[in-house]
């Protein structure tokens, strides 16, 4: 029984958060718990907790880590500066003569708000407040209209520069540390959050093909010639490219100083902060009110991020000292079809607590867990990050708990239904898992791009 110990402080912390009780004090609260009754019953040792500190200050002193308050800060002036209204009108004046065209306005938008803001919350909410009513008018459905836009919000997660990729990235580079130090390798080549962006620079374009290609086949039935408006394209294009402009430079600064080597991705996410700043500023966006305002959520996402990580850092000391990373070991060793069957299990374990938990929580308390053990058993990182990082994604959109629906129900009419978002979705899902499992059946396409450049 005592060797079933971490499970049940898992499923324990599970059943606390699906009560309602804050993330990061549940973590740690009741790790602590755990701790304090497994040394009244003899089967802990106290001392582990006075490595505590030290996890904390490790913590403060990630380098790494500073990139995600620069990237939150980026996204948050970026949304403030009203870019994505200007960027989707004018893209759907450029295709509006095509009958799916204000449908990839969106996806190819959503796409570049994902690579500017990285935050799936903001761009889901802005695409529905900005498109929705625009897409209704056209005379798409409302499934088709609300499931592009919540899956095209979601690719933030994926796209980078990424929130969830700067966490994936920073936990994977230390469980494969772990990994190759007890693989007895003190001279492991390192990895970073550079090499992840690069990986899921091709994963990310396909889903946004397979977006638009669905979408372009979805609508091909439906007559919109009553809403087509006649366009000047010299007129708009010159228009579209002026608006264009500022976001891709902004893209192509910050992966383009990583990827040059110009600059660590927390020096890019510096570039990027401050290339917002000067894009909201041409934009005539930059006002105290919008300082203040980007200042205090970048300090509310933030602090709420590193909170999670300290609470997740005690529950992963405990676990630990429980012999959970001994017993995951050995039900892994133990599942049928080596590294294949042990991925299978953590992608649908991953998958299902991405109905109850969000990215942050599963990449600080899960993926340091089994990381590690995956990449021992042969799992390259980079490929493991993106498969991750995908499945995550596909959380965000699976009813009834997807955090992408309950952002665009909110900003939705009363007159849609919830189930008709739930309808609208599941193609969208199950594009997902189709990426998923291409990337699992070819690992190439995570690792190509950063085997080439560096």
């Amino acid at each position: 029984m005592i060797e079933f110990l971490p499970l049940l402080l898992f499923f324990v912390v599970c059943a606390a958060l699906l009560l309602g009780f804050p993330v990061a004090f549940t973590l740690g609260g009741v790790s602590l718990i755990f701790a304090g009754l497994g040394y009244l019953a003899g089967v802990f040792d106290l001392y582990l907790l006075e490595t505590i500190p030290n996890r904390i200050f490790g913590i403060m002193n990630n380098a790494t880590l500073v990139a995600i308050p620069l990237f939150v800060f980026m996204g948050v002036v970026l949304e403030r500066s009203k870019i994505a209204e200007r960027l989707l009108e004018s893209m759907s004046l450029f295709f509006g003569k095509l009958k799916s065209g204000l449908g990839l306005s969106v996806v190819i938008v959503g796409a570049l708000l994902a690579a500017s803001t990285g935050i799936v919350g903001a761009t889901v909410i802005a695409m529905g407040l900005i498109s929705l009513p625009a897409m209704l008018n056209r005379g798409y459905s409302e499934e088709v209209s609300t499931g592009l836009i919540a899956a095209t919000g979601t690719l933030g997660q994926i796209i980078p520069p990424s929130i969830a990729l700067v966490i994936l990235g920073d936990v994977l580079a230390t469980a494969y540390q772990q990994a190759q130090l007890s693989m007895g390798n003190f001279a492991a080549k390192s990895f970073s959050v550079g090499d992840l962006f690069m990986a899921a620079i091709i994963p990310g374009l396909i889903l946004v093909f397979a977006y638009a290609l669905y979408f372009v086949f979805s609508v091909s039935n439906t007559d919109i010639s009553k809403f087509k408006e006649e366009i000047k394209s010299d007129q708009s294009l010159i228009n579209l490219i002026g608006i264009l402009l500022p976001p891709f430079l902004l893209i192509f600064s910050v992966l383009g100083s990583i990827i040059l080597g110009i600059a660590s991705p927390t020096e890019a996410a510096g570039i990027g902060a401050m290339g917002a700043l000067v894009i909201t500023f041409f934009h005539g966006k930059l006002s105290i009110q919008v300082l203040s305002s980007a200042v205090t959520q970048t300090a509310f996402i933030t602090s709420m991020v590193f909170m999670i990580l300290i609470g997740a850092s005690i529950f992963s000391l405990v676990f630990r000292g429980y012999g959970g990373e001994e017993l995951i070991n050995s039900i892994f060793n133990a599942i049928p079809g080596g590294l294949f069957g042990a991925m299978l299990i953590v992608m649908i374990l991953v998958f299902l607590l991405g109905f109850i938990l969000d990215f942050i929580e599963i990449s600080f308390v899960v993926i340091p867990i089994v990381g590690p053990i995956l990449i021992t058993m042969g799992a390259d990182p980079l490929w493991l990050g993106i498969m991750l990082a995908i499945n995550l994604q596909t959380s965000f959109l699976t009813p009834p708990f997807g955090f992408a629906l309950f952002y665009l129900r909110g900003v939705t009419p009363e007159s849609i239904k919830t189930e008709t978002i739930y309808k609208g979705v599941i193609p969208f899902i199950l594009i997902q898992i189709l990426v998923l499992c291409l990337v699992a059946y070819f690992p190439v396409l995570a690792t190509l791009l950063p085997s080439v450049v560096y």
